[in-house]
């Protein structure tokens, strides 16, 4: 890897539950400040979970031109839309200006595509009929988020739509890098968004019991390995990142958050009976980076609040890393975000972007009573800080899919 393009993030935009933009989010992480709270987006009464991680106060005309007609689009394109615009400010960078040798790859991982649109139109076949549904052909299908942002861009792009539950973002962060590191592009748009907070998608969450049901209070409700978690929390928004190639980026005078070092993907082996996927994601990863355990300075993990998944990452750190687990910082911020399915590893890489400019490892929140089968250091409820040269990122989705990623801090 050595001997190939080198890939850094330069720009970053996030809406997220618990803040819109780098500096709320940021502020929320280090103050275990949750954006978890009863739901508005509909009428959620009799539910059995009433409570969700909702982007505050957005207004899509804020961030999207008319001539888009961001109405007609679906709720997660907007957020990708805004947070798209938000990485390319940040970054610096008006790409109209830019010459490109490659089109810029557009990918981003979608896990629950635009249910609103789609429950919208079942309600209004039922109502009304076959000729009375107002649902939109193009804005309810998977790839119309990225069609969208490759639209807006105005230049030459190639979008992709990568859906593997919950990984989806950091895969497409993943797979974007490997474009740029084969040289196959110069710059690329990567990230995940998703909006699953309508009825049909909560009521089938809450059914599998993935929804927590502390109703009562939702502050407190995501409890990342805490002995009196429940579930996980859903929520929604988008996180995207701009790539380059380190050499160019530098070169106009782009400041990176950090470089991508190393990422596996494995699934779990259901067939032997074993969940051993994420530690081979894991193994996987060290080994693209060229990282050994005792390397890595800091783990952000998936860490998603429920009772089972949370000890399952425990062990399989443990199982990976040995000794150097038990004295690794390792911290979840599902406290405060949710789970925002695909978006939720792109915002774990935007907390490792900000924690190694800050140098501080955002805590996690709620951890009041540690699980005694999670008994690593999750750096509870306070924010420490620490020097981090490389940190690991672990998701683990629907269906046994797990995927990491291994970023270090660029070199000055």
């Amino acid at each position: 890897m050595n001997n190939r393009n080198r890939v850094v993030v330069t720009g970053m935009g996030v809406l997220a539950p618990n803040g819109t933009g780098l500096e709320a989010f940021w502020d929320s992480l280090l103050n275990g400040r949750s954006g978890i709270g009863p739901i508005t987006l509909f009428d959620a009464t009799g539910f059995k979970s009433r409570i969700a991680g909702e982007v505050k106060d957005f207004r899509p005309a804020d961030y999207i031109d008319p001539k888009f007609k961001p109405r007609r689009m679906a709720r997660h394109t907007q957020l990708a839309f805004a947070a798209m615009k938000m990485a390319l400010e940040d970054a610096k960078c008006d790409v109209t200006k830019i010459k490109f040798d490659h089109p810029i790859p557009i990918m981003l991982g979608v896990s629950t595509t635009a249910m609103e649109i789609l429950e919208g139109g079942w309600a209004d076949l039922h109502r009304r009929g076959p000729d009375g549904v107002s649902a939109g052909v193009c804005d309810c299908q998977p790839q119309a988020v990225t069609q969208v942002l490759a639209l807006a861009l105005g230049i030459s792009a190639r979008a992709t739509t990568i859906s593997s539950a919950c990984p989806s973002g950091l895969d497409a962060i993943a797979s974007a890098a490997a474009m740029i590191r084969e040289g196959e592009a110069d710059m690329a748009i990567a990230g995940g968004t998703d909006a699953p907070i309508t009825p049909l998608s909560m009521a089938s969450f809450a059914t599998a019991g993935l929804s927590s049901t502390r109703n009562d209070d939702p502050l407190h409700a995501s409890r990342p390995f805490d002995r009196e978690r429940d579930s996980g929390v859903i929520s929604e928004g988008a996180a995207i990142l701009v790539l380059e190639e380190m050499d160019s980026a530098l070169a106009r005078g782009a400041r990176p958050y950090l470089e991508i070092c190393g990422y596996a993907i494995q699934g779990d082996d259901f067939a032997a009976g074993e969940v051993f996927g994420m530690a081979q994601a894991m193994r996987g990863a060290l080994e693209a980076a060229g990282k050994r355990p005792e390397e890595i300075d800091y783990i952000c993990a998936y860490g998603p609040g429920h009772p089972t998944l949370d000890i399952m990452e425990t062990d399989m750190i443990k199982f990976v890393f040995g000794p150097v687990a038990h004295r690794l910082p390792i911290s979840s911020i599902k406290g405060v975000t949710g789970n925002p399915l695909s978006a939720a590893g792109p915002m774990q890489a935007i907390a490792c972007g900000l924690a190694f400019r800050h140098n501080l490892i955002p805590p996690t929140a709620n951890l009041e009573v540690p699980d005694l089968r999670c008994d690593l250091d999750f750096v509870p409820l306070r924010a420490r800080r620490h020097k981090i040269r490389t940190a690991l990122i672990n998701v683990r989705g629907l269906g046994g899919g797990n995927s990491s990623l291994v970023v270090q801090r660029v070199s000055e």
